[in-house]
């Protein structure tokens, strides 16, 4: 029964035992009534050797032998043990088979009462994300087994709630205090660098310890925004999705220019219900990866759609379809180890799905079929 589900198993069960109960007592009965009703020819016997044939007859008639009496009564006696037991016989199929039915409904309902906390706990299980941990059973009733496992799945809930809350609390801490010591750094850098006796190699190594010092701020902030928006939106404000992505179009121009990546919009006006600086980042990754991560002559199209949705399109390298899912998670390049790419720190993708998750939607990503990257983040209308 592979791909049967519990409730119809448990329903056969009751109907296969009801229905084996029912045929044991239909033989029982049937053998016990059979037992009991008497022989015909030991019947028809006693009666006719007791009778007197010929009380109430007219002297004239003949009558038949005591002989032949007695076969005509037993036969008589025989029709009528057989037609008792068949009607018996029958009677009690016809009552089995409408038991039986009915006893496959009630086992129907009680099965499906019976696990409807598991029903509780297999959809409260399917609502959980690793930023949405508030959702409990509170399975009511008496003390069983599957009100254990009710109290048991929400304790494990509560563990993994205060465990990811733990673990989001350091991030954003962490990253707080680490951006102090990167912009003194970068300040002594600086003015090590301003220095008119400088040498060229020491210029050179301040040059590189910049960039690294940069990179890691980019990495730094982007966690920031990663922790604030797993935690969730605390405030929904309406956002004209459109306005946003031109706004972001603008303030990427020069990078544009300056890899040799025409940007073309199409953008229909749509709001969305969700916190503007977040969806201001959700759309200057896409636009900033779809610009970094192309070729001179290359070409980037930002599309809002009346979803609401908005896709970014661009060209670029090819694709591999099996390392497209790997790009969602964080500090992964196609192409390249986790140090390997100083251009981005490896958090793009990361923050827009989590940003779209907080918004209630969702981000894909599909290879372009000459080279690329299509990425579809979907966000619920306001």
């Amino acid at each position: 029964m592979n791909g049967v589900s519990v409730r119809t198993k448990l329903t056969a069960w009751y109907g296969g035992l009801f229905l084996l109960a029912g045929l044991v007592l239909v033989v029982i009965n049937y053998l016990l009534v059979q037992s009991t009703l008497p022989d015909p020819a030991r019947v028809a016997s006693t009666t006719i050797g007791s009778a007197d044939l010929t009380y109430g007859v007219p002297a004239d008639t003949a009558l038949p032998s005591s002989g032949v009496a007695v076969r005509l009564l037993s036969g008589s006696l025989a029709d009528y043990r057989s037609s008792t037991l068949s009607t018996l016989l029958v009677g009690s199929g016809i009552a089995l088979v409408v038991t039986a039915g009915l006893a496959v409904l009630f086992g129907w309902l009680m099965a499906g009462r019976a696990l409807r906390p598991l029903h509780d706990i297999t959809s409260t299980a399917r609502r959980l994300e690793a930023g949405k941990l508030d959702r409990r059973i509170n399975l009511d009733g008496s003390p069983d087994e599957l009100k254990e496992l009710a109290d048991t799945f929400d304790g494990m809930l509560d563990r993994l709630a205060e465990s990811f809350d733990s673990q989001k609390r350091f991030v954003a801490n962490a990253s707080h205090e680490l951006r102090t010591p990167l912009a003194v750094q970068r300040t002594l850098i600086e003015v090590a660098m301003a220095d008119p006796e400088v040498t060229p190699e020491l210029r050179k190594l301040g040059t590189h310890l910049l960039h690294t010092n940069e990179r890691s701020e980019r990495m730094i902030e982007g966690l920031l925004v990663l922790a604030r928006s797993d935690r969730g939106l605390h405030a929904r404000t309406p956002v004209r999705l459109d306005e946003v992505v031109a706004s972001v179009v603008r303030a990427t121009t020069a990078q544009a220019s300056s890899a040799g990546v025409t940007v073309e919009t199409r953008l229909r006006p749509r709001v969305v219900a969700g916190d503007p600086v977040l969806l201001e980042r959700l759309v200057t990754n896409l636009v900033v990866n779809a610009i970094t991560y192309n070729a001179s002559g290359g070409w980037v199209y930002v599309e809002v759609r009346g979803d609401p949705a908005l896709e970014v399109r661009n060209s670029g390298p090819v694709v591999p379809p099996e390392a497209v899912p790997t790009l969602f998670e964080p500090f992964r390049r196609v192409g390249s180890e986790r140090t390997g790419d100083t251009r981005n720190a490896g958090l793009g993708l990361s923050i827009v799905r989590s940003v779209a998750q907080a918004h209630g939607g969702f981000a894909e990503a599909q290879p372009g079929r000459r080279g690329g990257l299509t990425v579809t983040v979907r966000l619920p209308p306001s």
